[in-house]
């Protein structure tokens, strides 16, 4: 098992890819696929079906998907990327 170096509630930037120099806090971490999934960061969008049986509308729903653990850094004082976790 790879060992993370971000934890669930670090502050982050992304540092690269569609959402690059937005900023977002971690939800949750996946250590064995090394991945993390931030608070509004990689949006996507799934179609949900209707069930009038529960009474459940349909429509589209949003859900943040994980992105690589190599793809974000910790956010320093100057609210610039860092290597290390600040204190």
């Amino acid at each position: 098992m790879i060992k993370m170096k971000f934890k669930k509630g670090d502050q982050v930037v992304v540092i690269t890819g569609k959402d690059k120099g937005k900023t977002g806090e971690i939800m949750k971490t996946s250590p064995t696929t090394n991945k993390v999934t931030v608070a509004g960061i990689n949006v996507a969008k799934k179609a949900k079906r209707a069930n009038p049986q529960t009474g459940e509308e349909g429509g589209f729903q949003e859900k943040e998907a994980p992105i690589h653990a190599s793809n974000v850094a910790f956010v320093d004082a100057a609210g610039k990327a860092s290597r290390k976790r600040p204190a």
